[in-house]
């Protein structure tokens, strides 16, 4: 894909989003029935992302709604290298995806997944400045 065309791409599906967007608040406002328009202007905000779909989620134009999600990994926690799978107190299994490794000697550590750039999520420690790049897998 040519340059020019890979940075107007993204802010053709932005604008044509928001127009959608100020469509629908267009097509609610002539609604005259107060209980049909509340509907109708209900319908337009965002969903609440469970976080519960956090890491699951498909690749949308639109912006997903939680960025990170906070937990603890249960128990002892020594560390980690490539493809190691770390399951957190809310259920959640997350496995290494880059080459990055840590040794620490842990208890119930707290963490948090981070959105990054490209559908791409970080684990970080708290406390610690390093993070390694996830993916779920549960």
């Amino acid at each position: 894909m040519d340059t020019p065309l890979k940075v107007i791409l993204p802010l053709l599906v932005m604008s044509s989003a928001a127009l959608a967007d100020e469509s629908g608040v267009l097509r609610c406002r002539v609604i005259t029935d107060p209980v049909a328009r509340l509907s109708c202007y209900d319908a337009l905000a965002p969903t609440v992302q469970p976080a519960e779909q956090f890491g699951r989620e498909k690749q949308t134009a639109s912006p997903p709604v939680l960025q990170a999600i906070q937990s603890y990994i249960p128990g002892r926690f020594e560390g980690w290298q490539p493809n190691t799978r770390i399951r957190l107190a809310n259920g959640q299994v997350w496995q290494v995806t880059d080459g990055s490794s840590g040794s620490y000697r842990l208890t119930d550590a707290k963490v948090s997944v981070q959105r990054g750039m490209l559908g791409s999520f970080f684990l970080e420690l708290e406390g610690e400045k390093r993070s390694m790049r996830v993916k779920r897998v549960e």
